[in-house]
């Protein structure tokens, strides 16, 4: 095991309360010599309890040695229901109990595996009621972002088997979004940055924002709450959730499940936009898409007015070429609509004057009048009426014949010489 001592002298009693180291180390061999020294106890020496004994040690301990961290391997790592955590450090031939009390232990990212190199920061002290040396531990790290990066991969693990990062899952963005959400802090540049941008791109959309602290303890639940809240107030057809760049810790909220969840629950699609480019959440695999900057998200969210303009434009002239090639095949299509037409005037004009001279030609090869051109002649009595019968022609009556070329008077002298035809 190995003690990495930092120069930071103890703080005088009147700073802290507590004996100097110089007052422990002499109150201790004070009380040595009193009782004998190195030999047995002089006649008459005092005797000491169990509890005397290791609240001396506990004073000597605490008294002699500055915060300190210490570097081994992490063993039998427990998380009592009260929040403390229980842990022992080792090495090749050493081992040292730990404890972190719940206050410190609540900003641990995730427990250490079994056998994990971590270096542990904190103050030697000695449990009386025991009698066992240990190490009241303040911080614990593993080594580089061995925590840190511990925890991220068990929340990936357990976010993949359900399938929230399944790229099926992701959702398109809107084209053309009247109102966009952004969850981030309210005095940071990210909101400026956010803004700057769809003011430039399309200055009709309107932000809404759901402020929330973006870093330190409780943020992660402050982010997830406001995500909710612009899902659920149904005020906005995206969101933006983002900050600015950091370290590994100052991003840890959009690491978090909770956050995670929340995003993957939201109605409405989710850009994530945290950190710079290089830093990469567990926020950002849940969302449905993943901004490099919050500058790139506001760009992804809204489109650009001046190139959408541009669009317009050449739909404009498309459509005006559209309908001056549409009118213009109408055109042409009426012409030989027309002259298609024509022709089949001409055509039935045609057939129905040959049927019309056909027409005549026969009733003129019936009409009585061709009879007249023969030598026929018709008897026409004074009423009008064709006289068709003997009995039509009395004697002395009177009647006209009608020949080819007039009318002859006539009248019956006799009737003797007519002929009756029996039927």
């Amino acid at each position: 095991m190995t003690l990495d001592l930092f120069a930071q002298p103890q703080p005088p009693r009147g700073e802290r309360g507590l004996p100097s180291r110089n007052e422990a180390l002499a109150r201790a061999v004070a009380a040595y010599q009193a009782d004998g020294g190195r030999g047995a106890p002089a006649p008459g020496a005092r005797e000491w309890t169990v509890s005397a004994v290791n609240a001396a040690m506990r004073e000597l301990v605490e008294g002699v040695f500055p915060p300190l961290w210490v570097v081994g391997e992490v063993t039998n790592f427990t998380r009592a229901r009260s929040g403390h955590c229980y842990f022992t450090l080792r090495d090749a031939s050493a081992q040292l109990r730990c404890v972190m009390w719940r206050d410190e232990a609540r900003r641990l990212p995730t427990a250490p595996r079994e056998g994990m190199e971590v270096r542990a920061l904190g103050r030697l002290s000695f449990y009386d009621a025991r009698g066992e040396f240990q190490l009241v531990a303040s911080e614990l790290e593993g080594r580089g972002d061995g925590l840190w990066k511990l925890a991220l991969e068990r929340t990936r693990a357990r976010l993949e088997a359900e399938g929230l990062t399944a790229p099926g899952r992701k959702r398109p963005l809107p084209r053309f979004p009247a109102a966009i959400g952004v969850v981030t802090s309210p005095s940071g540049a990210v909101l400026h940055d956010i803004a700057t941008v769809v003011r430039r791109r399309a200055p009709w959309t309107r932000l809404v924002l759901a402020g929330c602290r973006v870093q330190g303890d409780g943020a992660a639940e402050e982010i997830a709450a406001a995500v909710r809240l612009l899902g659920s107030a149904c005020c906005a057809e995206v969101l933006i959730v983002g900050r600015g760049g950091g370290s590994t810790e100052d991003l840890w909220a959009f690491n978090e499940e909770v956050v995670a969840r929340a995003i993957a629950e939201s109605p409405v699609p989710v850009i994530s936009a945290v950190g710079h480019e290089t830093d990469v959440t567990i926020a950002d695999l849940v969302a449905d898409l993943r901004a490099p900057t919050p500058s790139a998200a506001a760009e992804a969210a809204v489109p650009d007015g001046g190139a959408l303009g541009r669009e317009l434009r050449g739909l404009e002239a498309r459509l005006h070429e559209a309908a001056r090639a549409r009118s213009e095949g109408v055109r042409r299509g009426l012409v030989r609509a027309s002259e298609a037409l024509d022709s089949a005037a001409d055509r039935a004009l045609a057939s129905r004057r040959e049927r019309l001279r056909r027409s005549a030609q026969h009733l003129h090869a019936l009409s009585p009048l061709t009879a007249f051109n023969r030598g026929f002649a018709v008897p026409i009595g004074r009423e009008g009426r064709v006289l068709r019968r003997v009995e039509h022609f009395p004697e002395g009556g009177e009647f006209d014949l009608l020949v080819h070329d007039g009318v002859v008077p006539c009248r019956v002298e006799d009737r003797a010489p007519f002929a009756r035809r029996e039927p």
